[in-house]
């Protein structure tokens, strides 16, 4: 199925995306088209304003359909359908930590949220950080719902590694580099070990794994790349060859 040509929504429904939302309903159980905008919104994605704004170029949807069929051959993963619409550019957190991107990956399904602004370099980044996402949950017989708070932090850090392995560190996200060695192993111990069995029902799991409230920011992504990038050097391994390997093994490290 891979890239859904969702330029042609946009030119239609732009000023409302919850007749953006309402194309995708059949994706989400249970979900109306206002749920899933407000839980996009949350990621990232755009909300319409009223003066003219400069659009994502045609030639996006087909970086990411070039870059699909090459990372599906070279990690063996599944064809799913891709999704693109333009973030939030007044979402000023994405704009300072994410560069203008973001993306949501599931089993079965990828949504990527990019700036007219994003480098064809850096929509080849965040892709590769999805859909590292959709090659790891589908090599696990795991629903996301039960997906603990290290899990996810080492989710976090494989897919970033793979961008940093791929594409080199200037297209690794800023938050990797963040903290120094020293802080990373003592907010492992304070923060990530305690609560490294939370599910994402528990309202710590997310302001663990972002960093709000009381939590250093980016906490649980800084401390998963980390401890993968760790794993990696130790046992001289790429980040491919941990898409099966479980998180308590690679966590075993620190």
């Amino acid at each position: 199925m891979s890239v859904i040509r969702t330029d042609g929504w946009l030119l239609e429904n732009y000023e409302d995306p919850l007749a953006l939302c309402e194309k995708l309903t059949a994706l989400f159980a249970d979900a109306s088209a206002a749920e899933i905008y407000d839980y996009f919104i949350r990621h990232g994605m755009y909300r319409p304003i009223k003066k003219k704004r400069k659009q994502l170029d045609q030639k996006v949807w087909e970086v990411v359909q070039q870059d699909e069929a090459f990372l599906q051959k070279e990690w063996e993963g599944p064809d799913i359908p891709i999704y693109i619409f333009p973030s939030d550019d007044r979402n000023k957190w994405l704009q300072k930590q994410l560069g203008g991107k973001s993306g949501l990956a599931f089993k079965d399904k990828l949504f990527l949220f990019l700036s007219p602004e994003n480098t064809e370099e850096e929509i080849k980044a965040i892709f590769t950080h999805e859909y590292n996402h959709v090659c790891r949950l589908n090599r696990f017989d795991k629903s996301e719902e039960m997906y603990t708070l290290l899990d996810t932090i080492v989710l976090e850090g494989i897919a970033e590694n793979a961008v940093t392995e791929r594409l080199g560190e200037e297209l690794t996200a800023r938050w990797a580099s963040f903290y120094p060695d020293k802080k990373i192993e003592k907010m492992w111990s304070d923060y990530i070990v305690p609560k490294q069995e939370l599910l994402p029902q528990d309202h710590e799991y997310q302001a663990i794994l972002f960093g709000h409230r009381k939590y250093p920011k980016m906490l649980g992504y800084c401390v998963g790349y980390h401890v993968v990038k760790n794993y990696m050097e130790r046992y001289s391994l790429s980040s491919e060859d941990l898409l099966s390997v479980e998180a308590s093994v690679i966590a075993g490290v620190m």
